[in-house]
């Protein structure tokens, strides 16, 4: 099967298209065949050895997959050939079939389409569990969510404005973005390139702070967005795009009584009695036209290194999607 594959670490020009074998199913195995890839920080920061955890060498990115069910292995009872599924993998999905867990897969309702469907279990459920698992909104809440046109930004805004945020503060590079975060129900939505931007989100406030923010970015940014917070203010933070780690000193958060809390999805789907019921809300969410998905752009697997190129120059919104 063809696939696109690293062999080294650096830039997207490391991602090569390369032939492998089709995976080999053991028992309570599924295979898939892949229709629809979602592009994800996480797959970039794997090309670059910058992920959370050890990339090992040769790797296959990609973690969401949509697609049907090609064979199933000994002792599967859930699905059956022809099925159509989404899940969460924890490589190899950029390619032509894939391999995963039956416990890890979730129907897609007909109504969905394969793109859409492939924009939830990453970051839908990264945008959910921020919210609620790791960030505990509460109702009338103040939210700041920064690059809120992104994957998982698009998908907080309207989550927490679900949950019963107060008021949902986005940040986001352009004009362009700005409006898609607006139209998405955020009540402020801040440039975050203009220096005085944290004047910006406190004025929104009433000089108050925000209650909960989402903080992928790093370096200055996270500086800056601590230093938004109100007294018992949470900072969740799930990613480091910008790649400038930010050093911070623990005694600066205790006048406030802040909280700076780390998110890993990988932890969330070690327990089905989280991911599962909550995959499946954001599935009825979207049947339902409760939740909308931004697909900023459907590309060819054999384009994987341009769309990595684009996403990391911040020229992308909403969800990027491969298919073989």
């Amino acid at each position: 099967m063809k696939a696109i594959q690293f062999k080294e670490y650096g830039g997207p020009s490391v991602l090569e298209k390369v032939d492998v074998d089709r995976p080999e199913l053991e028992a309570g195995e599924v295979l898939l065949k892949v229709h629809a890839i979602g592009v994800n920080y996480a797959d970039t920061a794997r090309r670059e050895g910058a992920y959370v955890v050890p990339t090992p060498l040769p790797f296959i990115p990609g973690a969401e997959v949509a697609g049907v069910v090609e064979e199933v292995g000994e002792g599967v009872s859930r699905v059956s050939q022809g099925d159509r599924v989404v899940t969460l993998v924890g490589s190899g999905g950029y390619a032509e079939y894939v391999k995963t867990k039956e416990s890890t897969l979730i129907p897609i309702p007909n109504e969905v389409t394969d793109e859409t469907a492939v924009a939830l279990p990453l970051q839908g459920l990264t945008a959910y569990h921020i919210l609620t698992t790791m960030g505990r909104l509460e109702k009338g809440e103040t939210v700041l969510i920064h690059a809120a046109a992104g994957g998982v930004g698009s998908l907080a805004v309207q989550l927490a404005k679900h949950f019963g945020a107060g008021k949902v503060i986005a940040t986001a590079s352009s004009e362009e973005k700005l409006k898609l975060a607006r139209d998405l129900g955020a009540d402020h939505a801040i440039n975050y390139t203009h220096p005085n931007w944290r004047e910006e989100v406190l004025e929104a406030t009433d000089g108050r702070g925000v209650d909960l923010a989402l903080e992928m970015a790093g370096g200055d940014i996270f500086h800056e967005t601590v230093k938004c917070m109100r007294a018992f203010g949470r900072v969740v933070v799930y990613g480091v795009a910008s790649g400038e780690p930010a050093q911070m000193y623990p005694s600066g958060l205790m006048n406030r009584n802040l909280s700076v809390i780390g998110f890993f999805l990988p932890q969330i789907m070690k327990k089905p009695v989280l991911f599962e019921k909550s995959l499946n809300h954001l599935l009825k969410m979207i049947k339902s036209g409760d939740l909308k998905l931004t697909v900023g752009g459907v590309f060819h697997l054999d384009e994987a290194a341009h769309v990595h190129e684009v996403m990391q120059a911040r020229k992308t919104k909403g969800k990027l999607v491969l298919k073989p």
